[in-house]
């Protein structure tokens, strides 16, 4: 069986080419923001539940996903949303809406990095991060804070697939691993 993730990335996929038809830069942008709406109202834990139910007659689920979203949507979103609910994959829907602005960011050169520290960051010290990261990436790069005080100092960057871990408690652990092993 596909993994629920790889499976939302597919749909995703195929929603932005289909987007790509358009021939229209626009309708990234119509998709995206569909998606991400349709993904916050279907958020609700009872919605979602009723939207998923097989007990629920599948006409009914498709009459209660349009009264709830009303015609703000775009003809094709909705036409995946339907698709969704057919296949009983409704619950991937905030998954795919990630996926597709994950495409997008890809598409417009944008890197998205959750900067986490042992302490709120101050404006220069993530106007350092954002130029640092600006020297290792081509594109625009937008910086998503957290903090986790077992960190103890320093900052953990991860952007996409790739950690650069700066924490003191990274470094604690990297020089421990090279006593352990006699290479310090």
């Amino acid at each position: 069986m596909a993994r629920p993730t790889s499976s939302a990335r597919r749909y995703a996929e195929a929603a932005f080419a289909v987007a790509g038809e358009a021939g229209d830069e626009a309708a990234y942008g119509r998709w995206r923001q569909d998606l991400a709406s349709a993904a916050a109202t279907l958020a609700d834990p009872q919605l979602s539940r009723s939207l998923a139910n097989p007990a629920i007659p599948l006409e009914a689920r498709q009459r209660l996903l349009d009264e709830t979203l009303g015609r703000g949507l775009g003809e094709q979103p909705r036409n995946l949303l339907r698709l969704l609910l057919e296949r009983g994959r409704i619950e991937l829907l905030a998954r795919v809406a990630e996926a597709f602005a994950a495409l997008d960011d890809r598409r417009q050169g944008v890197s998205r990095a959750l900067v986490t520290s042992a302490e709120p960051l101050t404006e220069d010290e993530l106007r350092a991060i954002q130029a640092r990261l600006g020297e290792l990436s081509t594109g625009t790069t937008v910086l998503t804070t957290q903090t986790d005080p077992s960190l103890l100092g320093g900052v953990v960057v991860r952007i996409g697939d790739r950690l650069i871990d700066g924490s003191v408690r990274g470094r604690l652990e990297r020089l421990r691993g090279r006593l352990i092993s006699g290479t310090a």
